[in-house]
């Protein structure tokens, strides 16, 4: 029995095989793990479909698979549902035979999509068929605008695109014009040998570590970030906390600042929904989110990781402080689920345990914004005449300036100091 690889779930077309987990010779059961790979989101670990014993090994550690790639021969086993399957290779040889063909779907430009001419945007949404499809026959679906919903690209928007190039073909060709200039690709800046002035050492980035070089690079050049700062008195929040932590502790539940900060954002974004959007340039609309999803920036030993709170809004903060620690030290060790790593609408950086200030979080696209939280400091401010000592958080909010006009910034981080500086305390009644 072939063990293929199956879909890694939507937006991974790819992984690297971290460790393979079984040898020639073994004996395995259902679900036993039998490879580790490195996605651009986490560590998925891989479970055999079937039992069996291990009769070849068709990968090795640092290859590249995908989709329907040979990994295992096992040898009495029997599947326990169906795998996808790649398609039958084709054959060479001349065929006397063949069936009569359906005449293919010719559709004049006028009733075409639009279509890109550069096809250098990101890969739209579509299903894992279409893009093995796409792959196998070579059509580039970052050229096609899809007309499922959210932009997802169809069958029919497929065929109407391969319609589209069959009819241009035969068409009769337009005066040649004079070829642009073609400019230059964009290459590195030659670096120095660093080994003429003293001892080096290299180590290769990690698939994690380019992805995020990658996202962050493409989030910085594609949206215009503004960042506004302010500070969020937290004595209420930390009274509160101090009053309810014993309380949570015979829960056995961690009572955290972070949790609570969560709430107070999740109400914010109620009120500021553009926050909680995403810019659709290709369709010109705006998306809004009627869901509250917070990812929560990991520092791990790979990089930075951003797992997702689910519907932060609907849940008891007992619920959040659960799925909190849950799912920050499975980030940490790489065991996070690939569908934890999706769907968040906004995001929130904590740095305040290294202890650093104010800092410019970079948009976690394709968010409108980010808020980033430092270490709250002990300070003497006025209040009604009088000084007193507070502790203050500092706050940085990054957003995207192409749908956020700087006033609503100002108001919507005001709304987050406002919702910490007096938190509800019911939240913690429950």
């Amino acid at each position: 029995m072939e063990i293929k690889l199956p879909n890694l779930g939507d937006g991974i077309d790819s992984a690297v095989v971290l460790s393979i987990l079984v040898k020639a010779g073994d004996t395995i059961t259902k679900d036993h793990t039998i490879l580790e790979l490195e996605t651009d989101k986490a560590i998925a670990p891989i479970p055999s479909p079937a039992a069996g014993v291990v009769s070849a090994i068709h990968t090795s550690v640092g290859d590249t698979v995908r989709m329907g790639t040979l990994v295992l021969t096992l040898s009495g086993g029997s599947p326990s549902a169906p795998q996808e399957q790649s398609p039958p290779p084709q054959s060479t040889q001349p065929q006397a035979h063949h069936a009569a063909a359906t005449p293919p779907m010719i559709v004049p430009t006028s009733l075409t999509g639009i279509y890109q001419s550069d096809g250098s945007g990101p890969e739209p949404s579509t299903s894992a068929t279409i893009k093995k499809l796409a792959h196998l026959f070579g059509v580039d679906l970052r050229r096609i605008r899809g007309t499922g919903i959210g932009g997802r690209v169809t069958n029919d928007d497929v065929r109407a695109y391969i319609s589209h190039i069959q009819f241009a073909a035969f068409q009769s060709p337009a005066p040649a014009t004079p070829a642009a200039p073609v400019a230059p690709e964009k290459k590195s800046t030659p670096l120095p040998d660093f080994s003429k002035f003293g001892d080096i050492e290299t180590k290769p980035l990690t698939t994690l570590r380019k992805k995020i070089g990658q996202k962050m690079a493409d989030s910085w050049t594609t949206v215009p970030h503004v960042t506004q700062f302010d500070e969020a008195d937290m004595t209420h929040l930390m009274g509160l906390r101090k009053r309810y932590v014993e309380t949570f502790e015979k829960k056995g539940i961690k009572l955290t600042v972070t949790a609570l900060i969560l709430k107070a954002v999740a109400d914010a974004l109620k009120k500021f929904p553009i926050f909680n959007s995403t810019l659709d340039e290709e369709n010109g609309q705006i998306i809004f989110k009627n869901y509250y999803n917070l990812g929560i920036a990991v520092d791990t030993e790979n990089g930075l990781i951003v797992p997702v709170l689910k519907n932060v809004d609907t849940k008891t903060i007992v619920e959040v402080c659960k799925d909190l620690a849950t799912i920050a030290e499975k980030a940490r060790n790489r065991q996070v689920a690939l569908e934890d790593l999706q769907g968040s609408t906004f995001t929130i950086s904590n740095l305040g345990s290294l202890g650093v200030g104010a800092f410019t979080p970079i948009v976690n696209t394709p968010e409108v914004g980010i808020l980033g939280l430092s270490k709250a400091v002990t300070k003497p401010i006025a209040i009604n005449g009088e000084v007193e000592i507070r502790s203050l958080l500092p706050l940085s909010l990054s957003y995207d300036h192409r749908i956020i006009d700087g006033a609503d910034g100002a108001r919507f981080i005001r709304e987050i100091v406002s919702g910490i500086e007096n938190f509800n305390e019911d939240y913690l009644k429950g």
